[in-house]
């Protein structure tokens, strides 16, 4: 028999009844009933219960091991009795008689039990992770964490596509977030960065000849902590493909969407081919370009019907500019007016002026807008909208960019108070055509909105015929349940179509030639026209894990402060060190 198991605690069942079996693991649960000891023994795999009675050599030895401590035990297997079977565990059926125990290590007193699910401080959590990673939900996310991987792995191999590692060590950007820097010790006064993303190398990848790349890379960000954004590094899927339309590309990645999702979740999911939501019509009927499809409620432009209205605020407003989005409310016309009034005070909260509304209660519309837009007015609302007898609905009033915000969380909301947001499907969209330029009221000029190396839909003839803002873009976002998963887009292949896009924003050729010359170089020896995205495996894994925080889902997150409270990172290093690096630190004023 092996020295430490001869099975693991989660292999034992009916059949295994009278045999001697050796397990190890960690002591999970200890449970004395007087002339029996039990101790619910774990590894990876699951729990197996440990019986100990009063005749076994061990018997002492149980009485005095801590949870957590790790013991290896041999004994017999036993049938579990009717009364006593645990449906609950795979292992449930048996239990094991030990006649020897021996402990491989003691666990001191602990910081925080590993059993039961009571919540702790992240301080503590983080500090002491490895035994939050005992606990069995974590547990359980990092083994679907490492599931997921090797099954995009899989699928990306078996479609076609040939995985390359990408370096680490690389030049700064000068676009998107925060760069962490390296020191170069042979070139003093110099610096590598990690990579935000392999961008740049996937796409000279495709330069140099291959066809179908992927790679499951990380990626640093010296950005601040969200709830679906860990701060410092993260993981992605990233695509390259040669020779393809933007179609190919979602052709490409849905199959291996819905077969990740299927495969780690009893959820409906969404079939391909995904819907596809051009950002304008996105951002009027959800507020948002990252849209949750599980809410039924769609956002309506009623500009028209304000405008000249009795209702004076939003007649005003409109006459400087403004428009007016409805968030139909279905059935909350049935509420008491308390339902009305507290989304006012939620929206209020989040920072807005407040949120208008109409509540109708067996088919009467009340409230002081209904009162002052007048009868008419409001049954044309009401038509257009499709509102109910018991029906509400809310407004969203400011110039559109904010009318849309505040409408699109209002609609969130609203979803979620009144219950209409399905917990069981996943469902998936393409956000396309999002615009190529902005207008930077800051800056008081023409820039990148979205992504500065995408491919201009119409090419150079759209860029030199066309108002800037009006050109699009081909760049899509893959978005599940209000999540953004992804980016990505066409590439700009074409040295003169890059140049001309970034003299249209400002940058002239002499920056672009300085900050993305290595690139653009290899585009003049023959580029071939490419695009690719890159869902962050994070993200997927945090929906099928159903977990509100990414930091659920990853084995050593920082904290919100980018700390590693485990590591004692980042910290102090010796003045050795900085010598040899060329650096002297300055400590900021104190205040």
């Amino acid at each position: 028999m092996h020295v430490f198991r001869s099975h693991s605690c989660n292999d034992l069942r009916k059949g295994h009844v009278g045999e001697t079996v050796r397990l190890s693991g960690w002591v999970h649960r200890k449970r004395d009933h007087g002339g029996l000891l039990f101790i619910d023994l774990r590894d990876n795999y699951g729990m197996t219960q440990c019986v100990f009675d009063t005749d076994s050599a061990a018997f002492a030895a149980a009485e005095d091991i801590r949870a957590e401590s790790v013991i290896t035990v041999t004994g017999r297997v036993k049938d579990r009795t009717a009364e006593t079977e645990n449906s609950d565990l795979a292992t449930g059926d048996i239990e094991i008689y030990i006649d020897e125990l021996e402990v491989q290590s003691a666990a001191q007193e602990l910081p925080m039990p590993v059993f039961g699910d009571t919540e702790y401080p992240e301080d503590i959590r983080l500090k002491y992770r490895f035994l939050d990673l005992r606990r069995e939900r974590l547990h359980k996310n990092i083994l679907l964490r490492a599931g997921v991987i090797s099954s995009i792995r899989r699928r990306m191999t078996d479609s076609g596509f040939t995985e390359f590692q990408t370096p680490i060590l690389t030049a700064s950007s000068p676009e998107g977030a925060r760069d962490f820097l390296v020191p170069a010790r042979q070139h003093p006064g110099k610096f590598y960065a990690l990579p935000q993303a392999p961008q740049q190398f996937k796409q000279l990848i495709m330069v140099s000849g291959f066809d179908k790349y992927f790679q499951i890379a990380p990626c640093f960000r010296d950005e601040d902590a969200r709830a679906d954004r860990s701060p410092g590094e993260f993981y992605q899927l990233d695509v390259e493909m040669s020779f393809v339309t933007q179609d190919d590309v979602f052709n490409a990645i849905e199959p291996v969407m819905v077969g990740i999702f299927n495969e780690f979740s009893t959820k409906k999911v969404t079939e391909a081919p995904f819907p596809r939501i051009a950002y304008k019509t996105s951002m009027l009927k959800y507020g948002s370009d990252k849209p949750d499809l599980r809410n039924p409620i769609e956002i309506q432009d009623v500009t028209e019907i304000f405008r000249d209205s009795g209702f004076g605020i939003f007649a005003r407003m409109v006459e400087g500019g403004a428009c007016v989005r409805a968030i139909p409310a279905p059935g909350a016309g049935a509420k008491a007016r308390s339902f009305f009034d507290k989304m006012n005070d939620w929206s209020k909260r989040e920072g807005y002026a407040g949120l208008g509304y109409i509540n109708i209660k067996e088919g009467v519309p009340s409230g002081p807008i209904a009162k002052n837009l007048g009868e008419e007015r409001t049954n044309a609302l009401i038509e257009q909208l499709g509102l109910g007898p018991t029906d509400g609905v809310f407004f969203a009033c400011d110039k559109e960019a904010g009318a849309a915000k505040l409408a699109g969380v209002a609609r969130n909301e609203v979803g979620a108070q009144l219950e209409l947001i399905k917990d069981d499907e996943f469902k998936f969209c393409w956000i396309v055509d999002y615009p190529m330029f902005e207008y930077d009221e800051d800056a008081k000029k023409i820039d990148f909105s979205h992504n500065p190396f995408s491919m201009p839909q119409g090419g150079m003839e759209a860029l030199e015929t066309m108002d800037p803002l009006d050109i699009l873009a081909y760049q899509y976002d893959i978005v599940c349940n209000g999540i953004e998963l992804s980016s990505g887009a066409i590439r700009n292949h074409r040295p003169d179509i890059m140049l001309k896009a970034f003299g249209m924003a400002g940058y002239g050729a002499d920056v672009v030639e300085k900050e993305f010359g290595g690139m653009l170089n290899a585009f003049r020896y023959g580029a071939p026209p490419h695009g690719g995205l890159a869902p962050g495996v994070d993200r997927m894994v945090m929906l099928l894990a159903d977990e509100p925080n990414i930091r659920e889902v990853i084995l050593f997150p920082m904290n919100q402060k980018a700390e590693d409270l485990m590591m004692q990172a980042p910290s102090e290093v010796e003045m050795k060190q900085l010598r040899e690096l060329h650096i002297r630190t300055v400590e900021p004023a104190k205040e």
